[in-house]
């Protein structure tokens, strides 16, 4: 049975740069058709001046959901004429001081996630001061505008939770172990205390150590092995999915494995019916919408949101779903 739902509050119809522009008559679509011809040579759809944005996320190493976050900001960074650069580290205070760094090369705007918020205020604080405009993208929606961030981007982690737990009911599920791969996350507990809130049957978290994969399928096989009614697992990041898998067939365990994120691997999982479902937050958008806001900011002025958060997610992709879009996951925007 097809299903294609979605649970976006506040829908992003489009690329904000084709929103500013318009095409109300023949001049408007010679526009926007010079803009897509410049797109595609690689430079520049605009000729504003050459700004510089920096974006600092929470990301560890060799995560591929920022692969696809960065995917998005560097094309929109191209029709925009941005500079950009990208910096990360998973913990806080390294965090925060690439903030600082932006902020003292003076860049004309930030980009920033908000994973563990209360380490980034002070970083932020510093920003505003020095009155280099910020969106927050993917994590703390709760914080951003008390953060004095123009917009949030992403996804409402609780309602997403939500979203999975229903899905989880439709699928006659009983019990769930939630795996958290980043203790301290705040999106990450908002998620599984959003499956909770829905679901019907018994929810378990699991708190395991994201930097080592060998250590997380050891102890989500454990689990499956003690707890023979366990009957879903739900991973809280695509690369955590496979690995899921085979500590399922560790176990000798029957659960279906469900992912928050989507890439490549995943929509084959998807496929194969090794994997249930997956819950996207379309991580291109994402990126692509804090540069062109940004830019959209310093150029005109313009913000999104009217205060609250501008929605990429959560959509449930089932099997059904994943083949249409496995060409965007090869290509990494999807």
């Amino acid at each position: 049975m097809a299903r294609f739902r979605t649970w976006v509050g506040i829908a992003v119809a489009g690329a904000l740069g084709a929103t500013l522009a318009g095409c109300s008559s023949t001049g408007g679509k010679r526009a926007e058709d010079a803009r897509k011809a410049a797109a595609a040579q690689g430079r520049a759809a605009v000729d504003t001046p050459r700004w510089t944005f920096a974006m600092i996320t929470h990301s560890g190493d060799g995560d591929t959901f920022w692969d696809i976050v960065q995917n998005g900001a560097k094309q929109a960074a191209v029709k925009d004429n941005i500079d950009f650069l990208y910096s990360h580290d998973d913990e806080a205070q390294q965090q925060a001081q690439l903030v600082d760094a932006a902020v003292d090369k003076k860049v004309d705007g930030i980009i920033v996630t908000l994973a563990k918020p209360d380490a980034l205020k002070a970083a932020l604080a510093r920003a505003r001061k020095a009155g280099i405009p910020v969106i927050t993208v993917n994590s703390g929606s709760a914080e951003s505008k008390a953060f004095g961030a123009l917009a949030h981007i992403g996804q409402d982690e609780t309602v997403a939770g939500e979203a999975v737990g229903e899905e989880l009911n439709e699928r006659g599920r009983k019990k769930v172990l939630c795996v958290l791969h980043e203790q301290g996350n705040v999106g990450h507990e908002q998620r599984c205390a959003g499956v909770a809130e829905t679901f019907h049957g018994t929810v378990d978290n699991l708190y395991v150590n994201g930097t080592n994969m060998p250590d997380v399928q050891s102890a989500i096989g454990a689990r499956l092995q003690a707890d023979t009614s366990v009957d879903a697992v739900v991973t809280l990041g695509a690369p955590y999915a496979d690995t899921a898998v085979k500590a399922r067939s560790d176990a000798g365990s029957k659960a279906e494995i469900d992912t928050f994120d989507l890439n490549a691997k995943v929509a084959a999982g998807l496929t194969d019916g090794s994997l249930g479902f997956a819950v996207d937050q379309q991580p291109y958008l994402q990126g692509y919408e804090a540069v062109d806001l940004l830019w959209a900011y310093r150029y005109n002025g313009d913000v999104l949101g009217g205060g609250r958060p501008v929605l990429t997610g959560p959509q449930i992709v089932t099997e059904d779903e994943a083949a249409k879009l496995a060409d965007y996951t090869k290509r990494g925007t999807r």
